[in-house]
């Protein structure tokens, strides 16, 4: 269907006109119509199906009639790079309109936001916690509040954000329009949902497996040559927009340090990060200055950027929902990707889940060439608890005493560049 149809404001228009877009997706479709009309909605989608329009057109449609300078949407989501991008998207679309908006995150000082919310901005993007800060502190008030916008309400749920959640509904008004997106339903979610909305239309787009556009391929591998692996794929893969997935932070950061060390541009993105640090390598892996970034699931749900051609599963994600998020960040407007996950044989109840919810066997690939009998290295023997100290003569006063191990302890290429240009 043509945006044309939506009889949106020319403004706006204008805007979706600006970016490209002529055909809505499945999502936009089934509904931007209720969304428009000010109904309540529920709505799931797979990722990167153009969700963030049918809750941001119809506040911009909303807004550009009525008063100015007070908060009369919010929008609440898990995370300061997703809030980042929905506001990046208020930006783009309303680009020809004079509606204002503002992010509200931790991690950062908060003056600005202060001073953004003394203004008066009509849109707040928002992560609960910070928001509550503010509004404790009296720089945030809601009572004006038209539309409420709870963005990967299961993904807040997870990170443990439902009790705040809960807090800043008490200072919306009870009378607005509200707009609930989840990819799962457990139980909270539907109470969340029951509490919250009147009414409500439910639109569920292609939840039930991953994109069509993504090509899966399952690398077996022992454990301990997991990063062996991972480097050489890179090194035989065509592509300059890579995003490798972790279990853990600290994981994370070593494996980004690995890739790096093995000629290729590599950042990382996890929650040990600065906000600043984490702005940076979002920024410098969209613009294609890194080729590679490994992050944890902080970036599985929202991150949006374009030409990712491969997403590589270093380590397997916890759920078979994790998955779908993962690799969702590739294959996106109907372009191809390719989802390679890197498994052991304690991965193999994983693997029959994700084979269930895809109606399929994932395809096995062995990468040739590659030595996959290569041994373990040796491990250290186990050293003896050191001994408490005791303070003695032989203690200098200003250095450190050091530690030593007993003597008897044992001790313990070719760089490819990636081809073309990036995809817009």
């Amino acid at each position: 269907m043509s945006f044309n149809h939506f009889n949106l404001d020319p403004r706006l228009q204008a805007g979706i006109d600006r970016l490209g877009y002529t055909e809505a997706t499945p999502i936009q479709t089934a509904a931007l119509p209720a969304a428009l009309a000010g109904r309540d909605i529920i709505a799931t989608a797979q990722t990167g199906t153009g969700k963030t329009a049918v809750f941001v057109l119809p506040i911009l449609q909303k807004l550009l009639s009525g008063p100015r300078n007070r908060t009369r949407a919010l929008i609440v989501t898990p995370t300061r790079e997703l809030a980042e991008q929905i506001n990046d998207s208020i930006r783009d679309l309303g680009i020809g309109t004079k509606i204002r908006s503002a992010t509200i995150y931790g991690g950062v000082g908060p003056q600005p936001q202060v001073r953004a919310l003394r203004d008066g901005v009509e849109i707040l993007v928002a992560c609960p916690g910070r928001l509550l800060d503010h509004l404790t502190q009296g720089n945030a008030k809601l009572q004006g509040v038209e539309i409420l916008v709870l963005d990967e309400a299961d993904r807040m749920f997870d990170m443990g954000f439902l009790p705040d959640v809960k807090r800043i509904l008490k200072h919306v008004p009870a009378k607005r329009q509200t707009m609930l997106f989840s990819a799962t339903f457990p139980k909270e979610i539907e109470g969340l949902a029951a509490q919250t909305l009147t009414n409500p239309q439910r639109i569920a787009v292609g939840i039930s497996a991953p994109a069509h556009t993504v090509a899966h391929a399952l690398y077996p591998v022992p454990q301990h040559l997991k990063t062996p692996l991972l480097l050489a794929i890179l090194k035989q893969t065509d592509t300059n927009s890579v995003l490798v997935f972790t279990r853990t932070k600290h994981r994370a950061e070593k494996l980004s340090r690995q890739i790096a060390q093995a000629g290729f541009r590599a950042t990382s993105l996890h929650s040990d990060r600065s906000q600043g640090q984490r702005q940076s390598a979002l920024a410098g892996f969209k613009s294609g200055h890194f080729q590679v970034m490994v992050a944890t699931d902080i970036a599985a749900r929202g991150l949006d950027v374009e030409g990712i051609s491969h997403v590589i599963n270093f380590d397997m994600p916890a759920t078979a929902d994790d998955y779908i998020h993962r690799i969702g960040r590739t294959g996106r407007a109907e372009h191809t990707g390719d989802a390679f996950t890197l498994v052991t044989p304690d991965d193999k109840d994983m693997v029959r889940s994700l084979e269930k919810i895809m109606d399929k066997p994932l395809v096995h690939q062995k990468l040739e060439g590659f030595n996959y009998s290569a041994p373990a290295p040796d491990r250290p023997a186990s050293s003896p608890r050191p001994q408490r100290r005791t303070p003695s003569s032989s203690y200098a006063p200003g250095k450190p005493a050091s530690r030593q191990a007993p003597r008897s302890a044992p001790s313990r290429s070719l760089r490819q560049k990636f081809a073309g240009g990036r995809t817009k």
